[in-house]
């Protein structure tokens, strides 16, 4: 999404449809999620380290305040990082008791979870480009009404890169193999220790890969 990216993209394939990879937008949305599970897990080691003040100044013992499953809300808001990547179908038993009791004390994490996975579904079930046109205009939509600070970032870049995200609904294309190639030179590159003559370099990609 860069626009040295996209400038050499016009230079070099000025022919081309450039698609913006779904996993970097949905990443965006994860990203937001995750910046507001932490954000309410400083709140509550701030309010901890507060309670264990109180009880040292009045002399007593500090004994943490525990949730159903067990763990306290500090405890939970750590658990509750790998559970929030996924689709509630493939949740574990102890992760579903654990994103009931999540959901239950942090409505908007709730809410936020629920416009992640919606974007999630807009890029998994839409075939057509039409149909991810509106469906991705109304959600949108509910992340303005929503007023989730972090989430400002995915909403300037669904706004800024409309089109070229919504050209994925083409042929549900993504750089997976761009990805790939791209780990395979590095682990090339790394076992020759660093590359002095470029040219060579290069021609020896070709031979290899091409």
């Amino acid at each position: 999404m860069s626009c040295s990216m996209r400038r050499i993209v016009r230079r070099c394939f000025p022919q081309a449809i450039r698609v913006i990879d779904r996993f970097h937008v949905q990443q965006l949305a994860y990203d937001a999620l995750q910046e507001m599970r932490i954000a309410h897990r400083w709140d509550a080691i701030n309010e901890e380290t507060e309670a264990k003040e109180q009880a040292k100044l009045a002399g007593e013992k500090y004994i943490p305040e525990e949730l159903d499953n067990g763990d306290t809300k500090k405890q939970l808001l750590a658990r509750s990082r790998y559970l929030l990547f996924k689709s509630a179908e493939k949740w574990t038993y102890k992760q579903k008791e654990r994103a009931k009791l999540l959901f239950e004390l942090y409505p908007d994490i709730k809410k936020a979870y629920s416009l992640t996975h919606s974007l999630r579904m807009i890029f998994s079930k839409n075939s057509t480009k039409d149909a991810a046109r509106l469906r991705l205009a109304r959600w949108y939509n509910q992340v303005a009404e929503s007023e989730f600070k972090s989430f400002n970032t995915i909403a300037a870049t669904i706004y800024e890169h409309y089109q070229e995200i919504l050209n994925f609904f083409i042929n549900r294309s993504t750089n997976a193999s761009a990805e790939s190639f791209n780990a395979k030179i590095k682990a090339f590159r790394a076992s020759l220790r660093g590359v002095v003559d470029i040219p060579f370099f290069l021609f020896r990609l070709t031979k290899i890969y091409a």
